[in-house]
């Protein structure tokens, strides 16, 4: 794997999740290589690589960056379930549990100052480093896949101040429970957690596709 296409698709991507190319906008091989100062090659393939994620897709002889899809973000959710409750339990058995002060540590670094970058950061940050502290490279990774497939939709939501609010809240609550070992209510409250993060983003931006079709951006109902 060559340095030049690892630059390529490494700014792509974080372009692509940080909203500054939109949902159905259209790239060209062309484009790309202009802004990125590389050749056809490497420019193909951080794109092959990028439509594995889900990230981009073929549109004729050109590239289309996928659009936010309602539907897909109902399954991450059941998925993300699945495999976070699994990955919390497994920490809540752990005899030491130090390192939950790291993260504690990270949502308190956010306040009214904080860029939203950051909040969106550490928001998702939570989630992985919480399951990073499970033990289980396979699950530590599925949620980390997880969330980076959330991460456009997330930076849409993270507008609301109240539900950053409730947000923080929560996740809170998870470490004070995972913290006293209490498995049965912690993984209770990162289900809710969950589920209610779905159900709020899901019909905000389901309410606002008009308006964020107005900024260009491609909200698909499945």
């Amino acid at each position: 794997m060559s340095q030049m296409m690892q630059n390529v698709e490494r700014q792509l991507r974080e372009m692509i999740l940080a909203l500054e190319i939109g949902p159905g906008e259209r790239l060209t091989e062309r484009w790309i290589e202009g802004r990125f100062g590389a050749s056809r090659t490497p420019v193909r393939a951080a794109l092959l690589r990028l439509e594995t994620e889900g990230l981009v897709g073929r549109d004729g002889r050109g590239w289309t960056v996928s659009p936010i899809n309602l539907a897909e973000l109902e399954q991450i959710a059941v998925y993300r379930e699945a495999v976070e409750v699994a990955a919390l339990r497994l920490t809540c058995g752990q005899a030491d549990k130090s390192a939950i002060d790291v993260i504690e540590a990270m949502l308190d670094s956010c306040d009214e100052n904080t860029p939203r970058e950051e909040w969106h950061r550490v928001g998702m940050d939570f989630h992985i480093e919480l399951a990073r502290l499970s033990g289980n490279e396979f699950l530590f990774r599925a949620v980390r896949d997880a969330m980076t497939r959330l991460s456009r939709a997330r930076w849409l939501e993270v507008r609301d101040e109240r539900a950053l609010g409730r947000a923080w809240l929560e996740h809170r609550a998870i470490l004070a429970a995972t913290r006293l070992a209490q498995a049965d209510e912690a993984a209770r409250l990162l289900s809710a957690h969950i589920v209610g993060s779905r159900d709020r983003l899901v019909t905000s931006l389901a309410n606002d596709r008009r308006g964020l079709r107005a900024r260009g951006f491609a909200v698909v109902a499945a």
